[in-house]
């Protein structure tokens, strides 16, 4: 008996996945003790596993890693993921926009020029970004991803790149802080944000 799980990746990240030689996917299997099935004329990846109780934990990693290369990620940056406190979300901008021309607005704000606001989230929030088709996906340890996604949200609520910087500079200093401190505790970040 086993377990799997079925991901639906852009065609055109498929060689990204497999990787030169099947370098990246033989990487993926080894971590995870999994097999991956790719169909690159559907752009379908199954993982399998040994249905044994922490094979659940494995599929669940590898499947992140091949959805974060599936939103534009490189192996390397998807690869954080195989590490136990590092967090991966898409944001899916069809749920707040209507049209392309909506999505690509709010693309091009998060990006921003020469990716400057893209640039600017991840290095003060020690996280990276993807801006691919229609999402926006983050991977970070907890703290770090929290608030470059609030920072996101506030893109995609309108709010303006200033007030965006000044909570990212207001959040750097505390991750900073606790970066630093001995008693390493994970403080919550507001979800209750002011959305402009």
């Amino acid at each position: 008996m086993s377990i799997n799980k079925i991901i639906r990746i852009p065609k055109e990240r498929i060689a990204v996945l497999i990787g030169k030689n099947g370098k990246i996917k033989k990487q993926i299997e080894k971590k995870t003790n999994t097999k991956l099935r790719i169909n690159s004329n559907e752009g379908t990846v199954e993982i399998i596993a040994p249905d044994e109780p922490e094979n659940a934990v494995f599929i669940w990693k590898a499947a992140d890693v091949v959805k974060a290369i599936g939103r534009g990620f490189s192996p390397e940056r998807a690869f954080k993921l195989f590490d136990d406190d590092t967090y991966f979300e898409v944001i899916d901008l069809e749920q707040f926009f209507n049209t392309k021309k909506q999505i690509k607005r709010i693309k091009g704000r998060i990006i921003g020029i020469d990716g400057k606001s893209r640039k600017m989230i991840e290095n003060m929030t020690d996280t990276y970004i993807s801006v691919y088709g229609n999402t926006v996906s983050i991977i970070g340890e907890y703290l770090p991803y929290k608030i470059a996604r609030n920072a996101i949200m506030k893109l995609i609520q309108g709010a303006n790149h200033s007030t965006v910087y000044r909570y990212l500079q207001k959040n750097q200093k505390r991750l900073q802080k606790e970066k630093y401190s001995l008693w390493k505790t994970i403080p919550e970040v507001r979800d209750d944000i002011d959305f402009l």
